[in-house]
């Protein structure tokens, strides 16, 4: 991403590219903190030298009530390790210091932001070499005073659709998001599945006709290469978020073998 600005810019270009490539984005999630500061910030180094697309940068909070035991327990290593909002961004800052280039999306639950402030932190994280923000449980109709922090920035405003949307709600979604759409790939929490929902295609091309244009990136159980084959040509890109964190357990030579097989397709 040399030479392109931070924010909207940046995850365009990063779509653009692999689209160009015939392949469907790669954006692993990982928390900063986890097993320590220091080995987050290793294993998310690691990842964009295996050629990640993008990053969701994980914001650890005490109640992260969409994401399985999994991530629940590594962000509560992460509290427990002091990790805080200002800490994540600091940690954004260091990892453009050391060659990330990748669009980094922080995804934060809404209470530590509403603390920190929508407009301080889109102008904080704007300023560390973030590029978006993702909050799970900040619904579309509250979500206009971020959309307009984030349009003052040119920072992407991820929202979220569930198999349980209905038009009306995908419609509305699409009207405010920005950056990508959140495709939850199943009803329920995180957490590495044995297999997708079998009405996936479709739940896509329903997104898919009322997004206006808009990416669209599916997340919740992917955890193999078979999952990535299955999904590869059906969205536009692909969030791996607790099966990496259980590679992790293996130090950044446990994630660099889990993200070279998840690949190989």
């Amino acid at each position: 991403m040399t030479g392109v600005e931070h924010g909207l810019p940046a995850i365009a270009a990063m779509f653009a590219a692999a689209r160009a490539a015939q392949r469907a984005a790669f954006l692993p999630y990982y928390p900063i903190g986890y097993p320590s500061y220091t080995e987050s910030l290793d294993a998310i180094i690691a990842l964009a030298e295996l050629g990640a697309d993008g990053f969701e940068i994980g914001v650890p909070f005490s109640d992260p009530l969409a994401d399985g035991p999994v991530i629940q327990a590594a962000t509560q290593t992460a509290l427990a390790n002091g990790i805080t909002v200002r800490r994540c961004l600091d940690a954004v800052r260091e990892l453009r210091l050391r060659g990330v280039m990748q669009p980094m999306l922080l995804m934060s639950y809404l209470n530590p932001l509403l603390a920190y402030g929508p407009a301080a932190f889109v102008r904080d994280a704007k300023a560390a070499g973030a590029d978006g923000v993702i909050i799970p449980d900040l619904p579309v109709e509250e979500a206009a005073e971020w959309a307009a922090a984030c349009r003052s920035h040119n920072f992407a405003q991820v929202l979220f659709v569930a198999p349980t949307s209905d038009a009306a709600r995908i419609a509305a979604v699409a009207a405010q998001a920005t950056g990508f759409i959140y495709l939850v790939s199943v009803t329920g929490v995180t957490g590495a599945r044995t297999g997708l929902s079998a009405d996936l295609a479709g739940f896509v091309a329903r997104v898919r006709s009322r997004a206006g244009g808009i990416p669209l990136v599916l997340g919740f159980g992917i955890s193999t290469a078979a999952h990535v084959r299955q999904i590869e040509q059906l969205t536009d890109g692909f969030i791996v978020g607790s099966a990496l964190i259980k590679a992790a357990q293996g130090g950044v030579a446990g994630v660099r073998a889990f993200v070279t097989e998840l690949r190989a397709p």
